[in-house]
Order: C-alpha cells, then sequence, then structure tokens
C-alpha cells in the first residue's frame, strides 16, 4: 500500500509535465480537424472506399473527398472537386467501379471512376439535383431519385402572377428514374451524327419508372435477381407527412407497383433478403402520437404479403442502419454511451451484441458474402478511423490515422459519471477534465447540453461544435454534459421520461448533477455556467428562467415559448406528441415547459445565437427570449448568424460563434475582457 502512495504523486506529475508541454489547440485548429465517415467495402471484399472531410478556410466550406485503401493498403485520394464535394460512394456489382454524387457543375449528379485507375466521368445529366441512387444487381443500370421538374410552370405563373407560395400544397414530388451504366458510350464525347441517332440518345437518357402517381418516393433497393424495387413512398415530400410512408414493390417487366406494407402509421423500408423472398422494414403500426420517443419496431414479411414476422422484439432501443446478409440482419444501436454492432437471426428475431474493438461504430459495410466488413468507429481517447476485419470484427486493421492529428495535443480526459436526480431517476454524464486535473482543486464548470432531446453526449478527446471545451479545459474547467432524460442509449422508458414534462425534468437532471461535483468537492458553485443548441437550446433557456444558480448562460437555437414554437416550426407533431396537447387544448402545459413563463425570474446574463433561417426553431424563439430578458433588466446579447437555417455549417461563421462563446464566459466566469480578433 505504501508502495502505491509513493507512486500516486508521480503519476501526477507526469500528467502536469505532459499536459504543460502537449499544445493547446486553437479554435481553428479543433475545427479543422480531417474526418472519416461512411466506410463502403467492395463486393469482393478487397478495398474499402471511405469519404475524408476537411475543412477549405478560403471558399468557408467543408470539403469531403473520396479515399481508397486497396487491398488493406495505405489510403489515398481519388476524388478532387476543390469547388464543392464528392460523397456517397457504392460499388458496381462487379468490383471495378466506383459510382458518388458529385455537385461539380452546380447540380449533383452521379459520377464514376474506374478502380484500376483514371479520371472519373459524369453518368447523369439532369435538370434537378440527384438524391440518391443505387446500382442494379448486374451492374448494367443505376436507379436514383429527383424531384419533378415544375420550372417551366413555376417560371410561367410568376412572370403572370409574381411571387406567392400556398403552404402545405405546393411541393415537387420525388420521382424514380432508371438510367444505363455503359462506360464506352458514358465516357466518350458523341460525334455529330451520334447526336442525332435515337438509338444511341436512348442509351444515355435516363426514364422515368411511374409517371403521374399520386405519391412522392423516399428510398428504394433493387431486389437480389434485378427483377423488382421495393421502394418506400408518403402522399408528398413535406417533413410531417413521413406518418403517411408505406411500401410497394415495382415489377420491371410488367411496369406496375403494388402495396406491401400500409399500416396507419409509418413504414420505412430497409432492404430485401438476400434470397429476394422477403423485405426487412421499420414501422410505427399505429401509432402517430409517440413515435418520436418510442422504439420503431423491426418486422420481416414475404413478398406476397404473408408470414410477416416481428424481429428483435426484446432490443430496447431504436436500431439503425441494417444490412441484410447470408450470415443474418446487422444494425446498430445506442447502449447507454456505447454503439455496438448487434446481429439479429432473421428466423427467430433473436439477438446477440458482437464484441468490438471500439466504443462506438457509426458506419459499416459487409462484403457480398458475407464474410468480410468494413467499419469507421472510435474510442473514448481517439478521433474516428476506419477498419477492415471479418464478420466477426477479430483482428481488425487500422486503415487510416485520424488521431496522429492530436497526438501532441492538451485534449480531454474524459469519464462517464453518474447521479440520482431530483426524482430519484439515475441519470447519467460525461464529464471532461483537463490533462492537468488536480482532484483537490475545484474548479469551474461549464455545462454543454446536447440537441435532440434524443441525442446523447458521449466521450471524446476533443469535443466542439461552437463551444470551445478543449480551451476551456485547458484554461482550467471541468465540462459536463449530461444525458438528461430522453436521451437515447438508456431504452423507451427513459427516452419517454420528458414527456409532459420537457424543460422541468430537464432541469432536474441537470442542476442534480451540478450538485453531484458539488458534493465531490470539485466545482466551485460560484462559476457555474449553461449552454446547449437545439433541445439543448431550449433547456439552457428553461434554466435562465428558472434558476439563480448560473453565472452565464448560452442560448443556441433555443424555444422560448412552445406556444409560438408549434405554430411556426416545420415539425408540428413534435410538440403534440411530447406535450400530449395543441396550445388550445390544454394552455397549462404550454405554460409549464416554456422558459417565457417565469421570464421574470430570469437574472442570468444570456447570450443567445441563432439562424436567419431556421426553420427548426424559428428565430422569432430568439427574439421572444431576448426581448423578454431586455425588459426585465437582464444583460443579454443577441446575435443572429446570417443565411444559416437551424445549425452552423460553414467553418467561419462556426469559429465566429466559438469566439462569441469563449467571449461571454470569460466575461462571467472569470471575470476577463476578451476582443474578438480581427485578424
Amino acid at each position: 500500500m505504501k508502495r502505491i502512495i509513493l507512486l500516486l504523486p508521480i503519476i501526477f506529475f507526469l500528467k502536469s509535465t505532459l499536459a504543460q508541454t502537449a499544445k493547446n489547440p486553437s479554435f481553428e485548429d479543433v475545427l479543422s480537424l480531417k474526418s472519416v465517415s461512411n466506410a463502403v467495402i467492395s463486393p469482393d471484399g478487397q478495398h474499402v472506399v471511405f469519404t475524408k472531410q476537411s475543412v477549405d478556410w478560403k471558399e468557408n466550406k467543408y470539403d469531403r473527398e473520396l479515399w481508397i485503401s486497396k487491398k488493406g493498403g495505405e489510403p489515398f485520394q481519388i476524388t478532387n472537386n476543390p469547388k464543392n464535394t464528392s460523397t456517397s460512394p457504392k460499388w458496381s456489382p462487379d468490383s471495378k467501379w466506383i459510382a458518388f454524387l458529385s455537385d461539380r457543375g452546380g447540380k449533383t449528379q452521379i459520377h464514376a471512376i474506374r478502380l484500376a485507375g483514371g479520371e472519373s466521368f459524369q453518368v447523369t445529366k439532369t435538370k434537378n439535383n440527384i438524391a440518391s441512387f443505387e446500382w442494379s444487381p448486374d451492374g448494367r443500370k443505376i436507379s436514383f431519385l429527383q424531384s419533378e421538374d415544375k420550372s417551366d410552370a413555376e417560371k410561367k405563373r410568376k412572370e403572370t402572377y409574381g411571387g406567392f407560395a400556398v403552404e402545405d400544397a405546393e411541393f415537387s414530388l420525388n420521382q424514380l428514374w432508371i438510367t444505363n451504366f455503359n462506360p464506352e458510350f458514358l465516357s466518350q464525347k458523341p460525334l455529330p451524327n451520334q447526336l442525332k441517332d435515337s438509338t444511341y440518345t436512348e442509351k444515355l437518357e435516363p426514364k422515368l419508372l411511374m409517371d403521374s402517381v399520386p405519391f412522392s418516393i423516399n428510398s428504394f433497393k433493387w431486389s437480389p435477381n434485378g427483377k423488382k424495387i421495393a421502394f418506400e413512398h408518403q402522399p408528398d415530400p413535406l417533413r410531417n407527412t413521413f406518418f403517411k410512408a408505406d411500401i410497394s414493390i415495382y415489377d420491371i417487366q410488367s411496369k406496375t407497383h403494388n402495396l406491401l406494407v400500409n399500416n396507419p402509421s409509418y413504414d420505412g423500408l430497409i432492404n430485401w433478403s438476400p434470397d429476394g423472398n422477403s423485405i426487412l422494414y421499420l414501422t410505427s403500426l399505429n401509432d402517430s402520437t409517440s413515435n418520436y420517443y418510442v422504439n420503431g419496431k423491426l418486422f420481416r414479411i414475404n413478398i406476397d404479403g404473408s408470414k410477416k414476422t416481428q424481429l428483435a422484439k426484446d432490443f430496447d432501443e431504436d436500431l439503425s442502419r441494417f444490412q441484410w446478409t447470408t450470415n443474418g440482419i446487422y444494425a446498430i444501436a445506442w447502449q447507454k454511451t456505447q454503439r455496438p454492432l448487434i446481429k439479429i437471426n432473421p428466423k427467430n428475431g433473436k439477438y446477440t451484441v458482437l464484441p468490438a474493438n471500439l466504443k462506438r461504430i457509426w458506419s459499416y459495410s459487409f462484403s457480398k458474402d458475407g464474410k468480410q466488413l468494413a467499419y469507421t468507429g472510435v474510442n473514448d481517447t481517439n478521433l474516428s478511423e476506419v477498419y477492415y476485419s471479418d464478420a466477426n470484427l477479430s483482428k481488425p486493421i487500422l486503415l487510416t490515422r485520424s488521431s496522429e492529428q492530436i497526438k501532441n495535443w492538451a485534449v480531454a480526459q474524459s469519464e462517464v459519471v453518474s447521479w440520482k436526480s431530483k426524482d430519484g431517476q439515475a441519470i447519467e454524464g460525461v464529464l471532461h477534465k483537463p490533462m492537468d486535473y488536480d482532484p483537490s482543486r475545484k474548479y469551474p464548470l461549464l455545462v454543454v447540453i446536447h440537441g435532440g432531446p434524443t441525442g446523447i453526449s458521449t466521450p471524446s478527446p476533443t469535443p466542439a461544435y461552437v463551444y470551445p471545451m478543449v480551451q476551456w479545459l485547458n484554461k482550467g474547467a471541468l465540462i459536463l454534459r449530461p444525458n438528461y432524460r430522453g436521451s437515447a442509449g438508456y431504452g423507451e422508458k427513459f427516452r419517454s421520461l420528458n414527456v409532459q414534462n420537457l424543460g422541468v425534468g430537464d432541469a432536474w437532471d441537470v442542476l442534480s448533477g451540478i450538485k453531484h461535483l458539488e458534493e465531490k468537492g470539485v466545482i466551485d458553485p460560484n462559476k457555474v455556467g449553461a449552454m446547449g443548441w437545439s433541445q439543448g437550446g431550449y433547456i439552457s433557456a428553461f434554466l435562465t428562467t428558472n434558476s439563480n444558480l448560473f453565472k452565464a448562460i448560452s442560448v443556441g437555437a433555443g424555444i422560448s415559448n412552445w406556444m409560438t414554437y408549434y405554430v411556426n416550426t416545420d415539425i408540428h407533431p413534435f410538440t403534440r406528441q411530447y406535450l400530449k396537447a395543441t396550445p388550445w387544448s390544454d394552455k397549462e402545459i404550454y405554460e409549464k415547459t416554456s422558459p417565457m413563463t417565469n421570464i421574470t425570474n430570469a437574472t442570468t446574463p444570456t447570450l443567445i445565437q441563432h439562424g436567419e433561417f431556421d426553420k427548426r426553431v424559428p428565430i422569432a424563439n430568439a427574439y421572444e427570449l431576448f426581448q423578454g430578458l431586455q425588459d426585465n433588466d437582464v444583460t443579454t446579447k443577441l446575435i443572429v448568424y446570417k443565411g444559416f437555417g437551424h445549425g452552423i455549417t460553414k467553418p467561419k461563421e462556426r469559429l465566429a460563434a466559438t469566439w462569441h462563446n469563449w467571449q461571454w464566459f470569460a466575461k462571467y466566469i472569470w471575470g476577463e475582457t476578451i476582443e474578438l480578433p480581427k485578424e
């Protein structure tokens, strides 16, 4: 025991020395971190293509390009679209081609590049943007989704009547198209006589599969034999119509389609079985009043409508990113702060959680025979990487080295902590500490609240968005990111705990987490701040008007009044489901959960950040909170980010928002006045 006691000061000295020599990254350093995603293995299992994102500060954009690892070798870049991006790579069935979406030229179109090398070329040249695409099983055709073209009719109407629009009544249906993939024709410039030859042009022109149908198509999948296409559709493309989504099957030869799944609420297509005899789908059955927070139900059904069977019935979380191979059905799901790969038996519906070398798997794909696997994922102390392994996730091969970017940085040290909320509910959160953490000190505490509410916070060395968390840690603070009631990963019952209790129960969870850290003696209760975006912004606003604990708060794209939010948002059902009422049927629940109700109690200096064109949380929420705080003599500042919707999606404005939060909390937590750098 004495030996252990003697070692503790040495360990702390080493950690402190490391923290002092490590680099404290700038805001730009963190925002410029390159990331990898969407690893897709070739059908023959030999190669992996993935997307790498980097920041182009000059063009003020995030650039995404395709990279490839051949036979487990060092990855290299295969696309270069400086002005735009290249995304969504998909292998041809023979593993010789990679098709992808790129918006070079102004419209998002399908492009293709040969595995053997050479320049990419454009496959489609349509009027509108292409949303998604799939190869046919024989690799000779590509089908894709595109909105119908109404440009001529809209132009004529505008010339006569000027500009107007009827709410919820004007839209363009998403249509399913098919085009031939013939590299010999596509990669060559046609001769003048060929341009006049209908035989030639028919080989290039896409065809609309279903014309004059009364629905909009969301997604689709080719059958394994290429004779049918299953597709998910809803009456129109409006966001809230997803409740009416159904599944049908289109027959290529007869050019007809038949309805297969039509429950009263949402039915979402996943994929075909490997033998082509059945379909896998997620459904809400007849539930259109709670499917924002209850688990989706997984079913398989034969294509003749028989043998409808629920799978993974006892799995208590939402499953996503499904793949069905000859070895079984696979998916990933949150399990508290971890995200493992789940294997489901398609016959009896039983599931197993597969062991892996990672805490969280983001994406994955199997080879055609189901024996090889490519995936992206992360542990608590590194950045996301691309891996290659067998189907059992044993002996994975690391293909990328993203984490080397932070090798010499002073980064967050993370741990998952838990506490009891006001009503006795167990709550978890992520506590970030600086590298030179001293358990004998009392630190300022900054609480960063995730959105959703079905989001989740996880351990990470470089948590960011518009909050300079790494720099706050290195300045000498602790950061708590609570997974409050409603968060993903803790089961359906937990996700339902803030129904008719939004804000109120969420505040219990945040405040009890702060109290827990205060009782442990690790924080200074006189130096506590809070912030969040979207639902996290709403909870921050609720804390502003219902608590005097905080020295500073930042509200990012937050709801301030559920009544005005309800009539302005683009997701009205969200409010009806969580509050179980409309403002006219139960005014009391809207008042109970709205930050504005107790605006006269507010005292905390509050920064408000909002996108100018936010439809999810309309900017009226920001103005209402801002004016209410001003009228009650509370220090406040509203910053509107021009041209943005619900998120800040460009690096320069994200940098600005980061500086704004740095200034705000420096002033009210540390008593420092910091000017925004001019260059």
